[in-house]
């Protein structure tokens, strides 16, 4: 109970940090802020959940594209693709993961194991849908184990 208590005393705090620095960047495409704050609830959403979180926006040199987080869930990495929306209006946040998402995310997940002293741990790709639609406390969607290392022929 009291971790719960000191992450949402730290998202708060994380939350308020960004409304005051907002008006010192440049701004921004209203989807990429959008995208941003997802993120950031997507962490504290994890934390609070059990995740441990090793990683945020992990990049390769080799290849394009990120890894939104990266965490650890027991004794599974998780790379865990965060979409977030707006609206529930037009179609489900996570389809947005498509074959060709997924196979960056593979690669740079590859790339990402590369770098770990033991490769030889139990691994998953997830999705977290965020929405934040007005009037309304966010809703998060998990989708663990949302697709493989190889993609299914049909």
């Amino acid at each position: 109970m009291l971790l719960k208590f000191r992450i949402s005393l730290m998202e708060s705090a994380v939350n308020a940090l960004h409304r005051v620095s907002a008006g010192r960047r440049p701004a921004r495409a209203a989807h990429l802020e959008t995208g941003e704050r997802g993120e950031r609830a997507a962490f504290f959403w994890l934390r609070r959940h059990g995740y441990t979180v090793v990683a945020r926006g992990w990049r390769s040199s080799r290849a394009p594209g990120d890894l939104d987080l990266i965490a650890w869930q027991g004794n599974t990495l998780c790379f865990i693709e965060v979409k977030t929306r707006t609206t529930r209006a037009v179609a489900p946040a996570q389809l947005a993961v498509d074959r060709d998402k997924r196979r960056v995310l593979r690669r740079l997940a590859r790339h990402y194991l590369r770098q770990l002293p033991n490769r030889d741990v139990a691994t998953r790709f997830d999705i977290l849908s965020i929405y934040f639609e007005a009037g309304k406390e966010p809703d998060y969607e998990l989708f663990p184990h949302a697709f493989l290392w190889t993609e299914t022929r049909r």
